[in-house]
């Protein structure tokens, strides 16, 4: 949702075609999280009579890329049914980042290795490792928290260039060379939707109502504050989505902390 016009309209629609009385919070903003290099993750999940290990590197993505996948293990180590099943649970949900919650993109997965066990070994054992396996690597990476920036254009008498021009560098606005047309200007750019946002319901005052304004989704970037929305934000990675591993000993299962699962990984790979 971009402003007050838009809930407006959906309030006024869940009212006609539902008969619910809706109403709205503050606005939020829907952070994205990233990294900013490679680093390996594993996870092991050995429950009694439950098996499975994964070895992933998370390397940045281009931006806008979302979440990839490829394997680098070769069939005689990991048959190829369980490397697809481990794509299968990369690529079926939307993984939390440990700065927020925020949901990770920009992200290629690669599948370095894993062990099934002949006998105990289940599709939701890989589930578990999998998830444990990328958690681990973002607690070990530089993670990036991206901010939406949004595209404007603004259409206004040229009287009130100053006055616009100067809101929008308070805003961070990243501004094209202003275009005139007649006795109007024209200006474009983007800027950070978490300071645009509330901007403009002062838009109309600021033009005196002979503005207008044009915005829309343009892209996620690195967040220049982001020490303090990390801050703000409150969020415990470890009491949410854990990225410990389970191992198991004389019969019965234990929980090791992600710091410490190196150590008690049953394979090795190339990258560590």
């Amino acid at each position: 949702m971009m402003g007050k016009i838009q809930l407006e309209v959906l309030r006024q629609l869940m009212a006609e075609r539902f008969g619910l009385a809706v109403d709205f919070g503050p606005v939020r903003v829907l952070y994205r999280e990233t990294i900013a290099a490679p680093v390996i993750g594993i996870g092991h999940y050995e429950p009694l009579r439950h098996y499975a290990e994964v070895h992933l590197r998370l390397l940045p993505g281009e931006p806008g890329s979302g979440i990839r996948f490829r394997s680098l293990c070769h069939v005689d180590t990991l048959a190829l049914n369980w490397q697809r099943l481990i794509e299968t649970h990369v690529m079926e949900k939307a993984h939390k980042g440990v700065l927020t919650g925020a949901p990770l993109t920009d992200i290629t997965v690669e599948l370095l290795t894993g062990r099934a066990h002949l006998k105990h070994t289940e599709g939701g054992d890989f589930r578990q490792a999998t998830y444990r396996a990328i958690r681990q690597g973002l607690m070990r990476a530089e993670s990036i928290l991206l901010e939406p920036l949004c595209g404007f254009s603004i259409r206004a008498p040229r009287e009130f260039y100053g006055a616009l021009t100067s809101a929008l560098s308070r805003m961070r606005a990243a501004l094209e060379p202003p275009a005139y047309e007649s006795d109007d200007l024209l200006l474009t750019g983007e800027a950070p939707y978490a300071l645009f946002a509330p901007w403009q319901e002062a838009f109309t005052a600021l033009t005196r109502g002979r503005g207008v304004l044009r915005v829309w989704t343009s892209r996620f970037a690195p967040c220049e504050n982001q020490s303090a929305v990390v801050e703000a934000t409150g969020y415990d990675p470890l009491a949410d989505d854990p990225p410990h591993s389970v191992f198991c000993s004389h019969g019965a299962g234990f929980t090791v902390p992600w710091d410490q699962v190196e150590a008690y990984a049953h394979l090795n790979h190339d990258g560590l």
